[in-house]
């Protein structure tokens, strides 16, 4: 049925899909919705690999600093965390989620967990002894001085590593179309084994896209957080 109503809207000679073109606006306007819906998929599985790494690589970073043993502990398994390929932690994680959502959604955090975690414990040691000494001398009790003076002052550092595990995770999300949610890597893959030559470019331009779109944003976030730093290079 589609190919008829393709044909149909012009010879076969002027149909980019049926010559295939790499380039070929009839294709987002017949596949719109899929490609939407692909996204979508992309940008949960995003959002929930993010919110995973945060919310559990923020306080384990907090406890690493105040713990040498465990700080070794943490920063060690999240170097070998990320060294495992990411299709590798795909299978390790299946027999536990099947074939789900869930199974990116765990790999990827587990990514952005490793990422984040550095990125916090390298912002607070960054933050200079002289500030922690001043706030301390005017009465600034354990709490109060990490929330108003260390963390606001590595925010920078947390943010970059969000940058960098966001963008890594745009990326690595295509991969989940090995378990059929890759969000746009399930178009990737599919038309590349199918040589869909349209298909291709428009997944890749819009995974790319997307990867660009996450780093100005947390950019943005960065910069709003973080009004004393405008004007320093991000």
């Amino acid at each position: 049925m589609p190919l008829i109503s393709v044909v149909h809207s012009g010879s076969v000679a002027d149909n980019c899909l049926v010559r295939n073109d790499w380039i070929c606006p009839l294709y987002l306007q017949t596949r719109s919705e899929i490609l939407l819906e692909a996204l979508r998929e992309h940008l949960l599985i995003l959002v929930l690999s993010l919110a995973i790494g945060l919310l559990v690589g923020f306080p384990l970073a907090l406890l690493a600093r105040r713990t040498p043993w465990l700080k070794s502990l943490v920063l060690g398994a999240a170097t070998i965390v990320y060294t495992v390929p990411s299709l590798a932690l795909f299978v390790l994680v299946l027999p536990y989620t099947g074939l789900t959502v869930t199974t990116v959604v765990l790999a990827l955090g587990l990514y952005s967990l490793t990422i984040i975690v550095r990125g916090v414990v390298a912002g607070l040691e960054g933050v200079p002894s002289s500030v922690e000494d001043a706030a301390r001398g005017v009465g600034y009790g354990p709490r109060r001085l990490l929330w108003q003076v260390q963390v606001p002052l590595a925010l920078p550092s947390l943010i970059a590593s969000l940058r960098v595990a966001g963008v890594s995770t745009v990326a690595l999300t295509t991969v989940g179309a090995v378990v059929a949610h890759g969000g746009l890597g399930n178009l990737l893959f599919d038309a590349l084994s199918t040589r869909f030559f349209a298909q291709v470019l428009t997944a890749s331009v819009l995974t790319v896209l997307l990867a660009f779109a996450v780093d100005l944003l947390l950019l943005g976030l960065q910069r709003a957080l973080t009004p004393w730093r405008r004007g320093v290079a991000a």
